[in-house]
This record gives C-alpha cells, sequence and structure tokens, in this order.
C-alpha cells in the first residue's frame, strides 16, 4: 500500500540565508530534502543565483523540479524527454546593466555591479571566488550590486528605479536590479500556469525582503532566521501571523521547519492499494 497526496504541494524555497548559510553550506539540509523526494513533494529553488548556480545545486541534491532564478527573472525546468527549457520573465542582463550606471548617477553615489568586483572584493562581500564566483557573475536577467549602506539612500534608489520602470530589491548581502514586474511570487505564478498546477499549494520559505513576494504567494510561509534572528523587514508578517518563523537559522532551521509541517502536509492522504 502506498500513499499519495490528494492535494500537490510544492515546497519552494530561497537558498542563499534560507536553505544554505552564508558559507553555502546546506548539508544538514539534505536528509529532508530526502524525504520530501520520497514523499513525492517537489522542491523549487526560488533564488537570485544564477540558472548556472542552481543546475549545479540540483545536481548535488539530485533534485529533477523546476526552478526560479535571479529574483524571478526567469524560470526553467526539463520537458518529458530531458530537454532543458526556459522562461525569461523580465529584461535582459544587457539592457539593465547600463541602468544601474544612470541610477548611480540620478542618487549621487556608486553603485559597484557584481561583475565588477575583484575576485578579493568579492570574497570579502561573498565567500565567493573562481569558477563559483564566475557563476554568479553571469547573469541573464537581473543585476546585483553593492547597496548604500542608509536606509534613506536605498529608499531613493527604489523610487528612482521606479521613475525609470525598473525595480531594485535587497537580499541579505546585494541589492538586485530588476524588471519593474520581475519578483519571485510573479515567477511563481507563471511557474504554476506553465504546470498545469494552479490548484497546487505552496510551502514557501524565505529570509530577506528579496522574499516578501514568495512568502506573499505561499500557502503556508516560514520565515528561516539569520543568526541574530529574522530580518526586521519581515516583522511584520510574522507579528500578524501570516508567516512562521523557523525555530533556527539557515539549513537547520529550515529542516526542522519542513518537517515539523510535514504531517500537515499529508494529513490529506489516500491510501491506494
Amino acid at each position: 500500500m502506498k500513499t499519495t497526496l490528494r492535494r500537490q504541494w510544492w515546497v519552494v524555497t530561497d537558498l542563499d540565508g534560507t536553505l544554505m548559510d552564508h558559507r553555502y553550506d546546506w548539508a544538514p539540509a539534505l536528509g529532508t530534502i530526502r524525504l520530501l523526494q520520497r514523499r513525492g513533494i517537489p522542491v523549487i529553488p526560488c533564488t537570485s543565483k544564477t540558472a548556472e548556480e542552481v543546475r549545479r545545486f540540483r545536481e548535488q541534491t539530485g533534485l529533477r523540479d523546476p526552478f526560479i532564478v535571479e529574483n524571478g527573472g526567469a524560470i526553467h525546468g526539463e520537458n518529458a524527454d530531458g530537454s532543458p527549457w526556459q522562461q525569461r520573465l523580465g529584461p535582459s542582463w544587457q539592457e539593465l546593466r547600463p541602468q544601474l550606471s544612470v541610477l548611480a548617477r540620478d542618487l549621487g553615489q556608486p553603485l559597484q555591479a557584481l561583475d565588477d568586483l575583484s575576485d578579493q572584493d568579492a570574497d570579502r562581500l561573498l565567500g565567493l571566488g573562481g569558477e563559483a564566483l564566475r557563476q554568479a557573475q553571469r547573469r541573464a536577467c537581473s543585476v546585483p550590486f553593492v547597496s548604500p549602506l542608509d536606509a534613506e539612500s536605498r529608499r531613493r534608489l527604489q523610487q528612482l528605479a521606479k521613475a525609470r520602470q525598473l525595480a531594485v530589491v535587497q537580499g541579505n548581502r546585494l541589492g538586485h536590479l530588476l524588471g519593474a514586474d520581475v519578483s519571485k511570487g510573479r515567477a511563481l505564478a507563471v511557474l504554476k500556469q506553465r504546470q498545469g498546477a494552479s490548484e497546487v499549494a505552496v510551502l514557501a520559505l524565505g529570509d530577506s525582503p528579496n522574499d516578501l513576494p514568495l512568502l506573499h504567494a505561499g500557502d503556508r510561509s516560514i520565515v528561516v532566521p539569520g543568526v541574530d534572528g529574522p530580518h526586521p523587514d519581515l516583522q511584520a508578517g510574522l507579528a500578524d501571523g501570516r508567516f512562521k518563523l523557523a525555530p533556527a537559522p539557515h539549513a537547520l532551521g529550515w529542516s526542522a521547519a519542513v518537517e515539523r509541517w510535514l504531517p500537515g502536509l499529508l494529513d490529506d492522504v489516500n491510501q491506494v492499494d
């Protein structure tokens, strides 16, 4: 006898700072990922990472589910014959990259793009070097950059971007320049439509402001805290009960939160001979 879910669920998760710590270690989550795979529940990365980076992660974890990259800039997956497909959802890197210089001029502050960082600076800021850094720098539909430190400059930058029909979202360590309609939440909606899964339920997990559209789109949404607690921009959702808080940072908290919710995901099952 086997169990199958009457209602399909997806686990849609951010990677950096959520499933991974800031040294990119996700090993404590591997057992839970394997458990979800055995249960037939897709694990769908929804991340600021590039497609190259996510493909490497999928190879390491054995995932075969579709995925969302560059903060919702594109969705990727595989056809029944194993051939890859992709769908871009916003402007290209080539269109966006010159706009960062324009925004820096209007802001009156330098905005250093990820692709301009030296190996030394990238290692200091991101813990990346070599081919791992090259994969992070090869963007298709977003421009990560070193954000201004003060909140007022970040607010003004968002206003300037909006006036140019663009968007700036903030991750843990970098800002990201995107098309105006690009977000993780919109990309999830497009992916569900493409997969013929409009009724699928989503367990969403994230840790930073760029995850807010994903968390708002989830049927159940979990904030994974950093070592200093949850990001301040996610506190409102926690306070009013829209989001739940994982019990620990990064992969350990991710695993504990998913396994805590797993019985609820499986309480509507059908026993099949």
